[in-house]
């Protein structure tokens, strides 16, 4: 990657008057923004509809876009919307805080009535792109078989050739107004983000887009493509139940069990920060039957993120080599085991489909092991540093800034840390005086907040002056902001995603200091 700074913040996190931010003015605004700072890249969080916990990273489609992003002025300015509508979507409840139980309900009603306005011009559009693309297809499917049945899991609807993904049953959705209008709503998404996309590369500004390594199990993906995951054979129901009856000898398995769909899920295991690892509960790939298939699912995934985004970090890297792999039914993390994934295979097949590698990162956080490393080494892509890591006095730590390689995406922190100020506020004692010393930071006013924080500026200042060729810091950074502003807090299941910032806020930053430190530095 070209050598340059950037600021993370999702697309979600804008200002603007409706309850969350949206694919408009505001964006290109920011993008505005970055280029009088002189950054070249803008990191977004994944544009995916937001599913357990909130979070993007647990959609129901690896593919769809996230329609609560959706801005209602472009809908008008298309006829589609009323500006009395627009009024209406206005929602300034809490600027600083997503609503998403709101959002949810009044976004799809304003949708709906979007698409009861759409001409037959713009239908034969989105019946084109259901054509063509059959992620959409499956989503829209899959959406409106949901509606169909309250919005349980696809392993629970009451027709089963539909949960089965028969082909009878499947055909029996296409073309019904819900399939139609949840097409609808995914090529309203796709234009309008490509529209912010080609206004935010013409000032010269780069997204680079979070891809999560695995998908929700009541998605899209597995509900249409199940035989590419590990799924529940009969012997592991069985195995399930017997273990379950056991352990609740005061239940009634016939009422209160429910089968298991899986064999196995994802998660990591007990490490320093967890004792008992973290159990995420996403099925597992069938690595070999991806294998056989040429990888194809994958390289169409990645095929339309790069339509999305100049550069694509990869959550969970690690997996590609190795995997943490624990059993249906488990409790906790502990009880599962490292497994290969595809390696390098994976990667030849990457580089004939898409001719190399440069605009991929690689998010390796957390233990490397030796077999990692060599893996890490050979498929040779930009690899993550993070300072809030780097500062115990009794370690050289490779996320020091003087052990950075030119070929790394350099941090402060990422959405799941604390931000730069939090962090120095619940560090312990001796890793924020190592900090601030490895900084050049001298006074005792390190706990001082706001955009000209200077305990802040000494630490992003040390991170510009790096080899890294690629250096991003959080919004909450730049702004100089505490832990309340914190986007996400791993293992916690609720309050996390809804961060926003204001106009107030952003008005507020020193481009000024910015477009010297990316001067000086030459960035």
């Amino acid at each position: 990657m070209q050598r340059g700074g950037g600021v993370l913040m999702h697309i979600a996190s804008l200002p603007g008057p409706f309850g969350i931010g949206v694919l408009g003015e505001e964006a290109v605004a920011f993008a505005k923004q970055l280029q009088s700072q002189g950054m070249k890249y803008w990191q977004v969080l994944p544009l995916s509809y937001p599913g357990m916990g909130d979070s993007p990273y647990q959609s129901f489609s690896a593919f769809a876009g996230n329609w609560l992003l959706i801005d209602p002025r472009r809908l008008m300015k298309q006829g589609l919307l009323t500006a009395e509508d627009v009024v209406k979507a206005e929602f300034n409840e809490n600027k600083w805080r997503i609503n998403y139980d709101f959002l949810r309900v009044d976004r799809e009603a304003l949708l709906r009535r979007a698409h009861s306005r759409a001409d037959k011009d713009l239908m034969d559009k989105v019946k084109k792109f259901l054509k063509e693309n059959k992620w959409a297809d499956d989503v829209a499917l899959y959406q409106s078989a949901k509606d169909k049945f309250d919005q349980k899991a696809w392993w629970q609807w009451e027709d089963k050739d539909l949960a089965d993904y028969k082909e009878e049953a499947v055909n029996k959705l296409r073309g019904t107004e819900d399939y139609l209008f949840h097409g609808f709503v995914q090529y309203i998404f796709m234009t309008e983000w490509a529209d912010i996309r080609r206004e935010v590369n013409e000032l010269g500004v780069q997204f680079i887009g979070d891809m999560p390594m695995y998908v929700s199990g009541d998605s899209a993906d597995v509900w249409a493509a199940r035989d590419l995951f590990k799924m529940a054979t009969e012997a592991d129901k069985k195995a399930c139940r017997k273990a379950w009856i056991k352990e609740n000898p005061d239940k009634d398995p016939d009422k209160d069990y429910e089968d298991i769909v899986f064999s196995c899920g994802a998660g990591v295991p007990p490490d320093y920060f967890s004792a008992d690892g973290q159990l995420w509960g996403n099925p597992i790939y069938d690595w070999k039957k991806h294998k056989a298939t040429g990888y194809a699912w994958w390289m169409e995934r990645l095929r339309e993120n790069f339509k999305l985004y100049d550069v694509i970090r990869i959550d969970h890297f690690r997996a590609f080599s190795t995997y943490w792999e624990v059993p249906a039914g488990s409790k906790t993390a502990k009880t599962g085991k490292w497994l290969e994934g595809p390696k390098m295979d994976f990667f030849k097949v990457f580089d004939k489909e898409f001719g190399d590698r440069s605009r991929l990162i690689a998010e390796d956080l957390g233990e490397i092991t030796p077999d990692l490393e060599a893996f890490l080494e050979e498929v040779d892509l930009p690899r993550m540093k993070i300072m809030e890591f780097a500062f115990n006095p009794h370690e050289n730590s490779s996320y020091m800034p003087h052990n950075y390689v030119q070929n790394c995406v350099a941090y402060t922190g990422t959405h799941d840390n604390n931000t730069l100020l939090g962090w120095l506020w619940e560090a312990p004692d001796h890793e924020r005086r190592e900090c601030l010393k490895y900084c050049g930071f001298e006074g005792d006013n390190w706990g001082d907040g706001g955009v000209k924080s200077a305990s802040c500026r000494a630490i992003i200042r040390t991170l510009w002056m790096s080899c890294a060729n690629t250096v991003i810091i959080p919004i909450q950074d730049m702004l100089g902001y505490g832990g309340d502003t914190r986007m996400n807090i791993p293992g916690t299941p609720e309050g996390n995603w809804r961060v926003r910032f204001s106009k107030e806020d952003l008005d507020s930053i020193d481009n000024d200091w910015y477009r010297e430190l990316n001067r000086l530095y030459r960035r």
